[in-house]
């Protein structure tokens, strides 16, 4: 083979490893703006998903949704919750945060009695929910400040309702109700007007030394 012919072939392979090149960087270049990232920085590492994986970590306990009582006379009775313990507090029910209200009137827009306020104490076994909170605004003066408590049972299908005044005919203002204590869920919601929601709580049972 002649010098010429060598100095072709080598030309030739030179061009060949250039184009090359180019190609790669054009496509590493082509994924880094497809991305939205820099391509002179290196890829994202495997880490991103753990973060957000932290982002969204399950609460640890929940009671929310808002529903009418079933009732053979002409009374509205609602009761609406929105409670949650996060997952840093899972071993403190009293951390819990939120509101809850209800509302007992005579009929449908008509007279009688409302409250709402902040949830202070929240504990969930399996689909059951005990709550209790203190009344900062309501039209019955005589209980504002006082702590009541609830009970639901999210059935799936006709939830249940419990109020710590059940035996005693109404809120009566108490400040010494202990906290996350409620009667059973005796009441049934009233079809088709609302549904309850309950996040069961992992219990952070003790572990063995």
């Amino acid at each position: 083979m002649s010098r010429t012919t060598i100095d072709r072939v080598l030309d030739r392979r030179r061009a060949l490893a250039v184009g090359a090149a180019l190609l790669m960087t054009a496509g590493v270049a082509g994924v880094a703006v497809a991305s939205g990232e820099d391509a002179s920085r290196p890829a994202s590492s495997a880490a991103a998903p753990h973060t957000a994986d932290k982002a969204t970590q399950r609460e640890a306990a929940a009671l929310t949704g808002t529903a009418k009582m079933y009732r053979k006379t002409t009374e509205d009775v609602t009761f609406t919750f929105d409670a949650h313990l996060a997952a840093r507090d899972n071993g403190d029910p009293s951390k819990a945060t939120g509101t809850f209200r209800f509302v007992h009137l005579d009929k449908p827009g008509g007279e009688g009695g409302w409250a709402k306020g902040r949830i202070d104490c929240l504990m969930t076994g399996g689909k059951v929910a005990t709550a209790t909170g203190i009344i900062t605004a309501t039209n019955l003066k005589d209980i504002k400040g006082g702590q009541v408590g609830f009970t639901v049972h999210d059935t799936g299908g006709t939830d249940r309702v419990g109020y710590s005044w059940a035996a005693v005919g109404g809120p009566d203002g108490t400040k010494n109700l202990p906290k996350c204590t409620s009667s059973a869920p005796h009441e049934k919601v009233k079809s088709g007007t609302g549904d309850f929601h309950v996040t069961p709580w992992k219990v952070p049972y003790p572990k063995a030394p």
